[in-house]
């Protein structure tokens, strides 16, 4: 139905103005009686699909992406629909708008996303109380990042406020350092200042009545002397995992003309393009790293294929957004099918 009657009319639409619509549609859907359990109803779910890591219990491994729900607006909706996590955010200290628009493009020839939302946000205080009124068990990660005007040096007290700020709501941190869309934001991948910032999070977790697991999420775009480093620091300041991969600034091989997508300008690209480099990204990691370290997989799952490609690359969850896009939400079904299909 999604792919016949929604799909069509949304498409005609802007890309940002559709996924505010959709938002829109499923609060109303959600209001009306009986919806909810028939949306559980007709989800996939079995005990076989449940796996545990860093100590969270995952009922089942595909997740909701980070940039989808940024501000936490649907996550017991999520839960109905069949999802095993979701991953909100990324979300900053302070409230900001986020670049100019348009900032939202599709490529439908590609079957891919361009964004430059610039971590648009309502800031980490309203989030958090959205996300105390959650009533569903559904696995929450909260992406945290910083605001764009603020210095790099200062990064780790931006970090540091989201992560209070969340302690008590989500069940993961993911740290965000890998976004395209805010100016300097990637520098903070390097070693240095990489290591300086997960150790002072750290420290901050270890203060804590309880640890919170802490994840990394990477670019597709890393050298492999970089992602090395990458799994020297995950060694060196013991974080838990890592997201492999955020969007990339790579427009090689695409199907959409070059005149289209130098008219779209700056963004990260998502989709069914970055397919392949996020399994490479995940293979070496696997390789290097052995069997222990968790891998959440993310990037161009528009299949139940797709995602049974990536587990077998090494991931240990998977996480979609621009498939969801394009396949509408019975791609969550049919993923859960083929794994259990493929007693992964």
């Amino acid at each position: 139905m999604y792919k016949t009657l929604l799909k069509p009319f949304l498409f005609k639409l802007d890309a940002e103005r559709a996924h505010n619509f959709t938002f829109g549609l499923m609060q109303f859907v959600l209001g009306i009686p009986g919806v909810r359990g028939l949306w559980y109803a007709g989800s996939v779910r079995s005990k076989k699909l449940g796996r545990e890591l860093f100590g969270v219990y995952f009922p089942n491994p595909v997740g909701l992406a980070a940039g989808m729900d940024k501000n936490a607006s649907l996550v017991d909706a999520w839960f109905y629909l069949g999802f095993g996590f979701v991953e909100i955010g990324t979300v900053t200290p302070r409230p900001q708008e986020g670049n100019p628009k348009p900032r939202l493009f599709r490529l439908p020839a590609d079957e891919a996303l361009i964004n430059r939302m610039g971590f648009n946000n309502l800031g980490v205080e309203k989030v958090a109380k959205r996300l105390k009124k959650r009533y569903t068990t559904i696995v929450v990660g909260g992406n945290i990042g910083k605001n764009k005007d603020t210095p790099n040096e200062q990064a780790a007290d931006d970090y540091l406020k989201c992560f209070d700020a969340l302690y008590e709501y989500v069940d993961y941190f993911v740290v965000n350092v890998s976004s395209p869309n805010t100016p300097g934001l990637r520098e903070l991948q390097e070693k240095e200042p990489l290591t300086r910032l997960l150790t002072t999070i750290n420290h901050r977790n270890s203060e804590m009545p309880q640890r919170r697991p802490v994840l990394l999420k990477i670019a597709p775009d890393l050298s492999n002397e970089q992602l090395d480093d990458i799994l020297s620091i995950v060694k060196e300041t013991g974080i838990d995992g890592i997201i492999a991969t955020n969007t990339t600034i790579n427009r090689q091989g695409l199907r959409t003309t070059q005149s289209e997508v130098e008219a779209i300008g700056a963004g990260g690209l998502s989709g069914k393009p970055v397919l392949n480099r996020s399994n490479e990204v995940i293979r070496y990691l696997r390789s290097k790293a052995g069997p222990k370290l968790p891998i959440i997989g993310v990037g161009g799952i528009h299949s139940a294929g797709d995602a049974v490609e990536k587990l077998r690359a090494g991931a240990d969850l998977v996480q979609v957004y621009s498939g969801l896009v394009y396949e509408g939400p019975g791609l969550i079904n049919r993923i859960n099918k083929a794994v259990l299909a493929a007693d992964l």
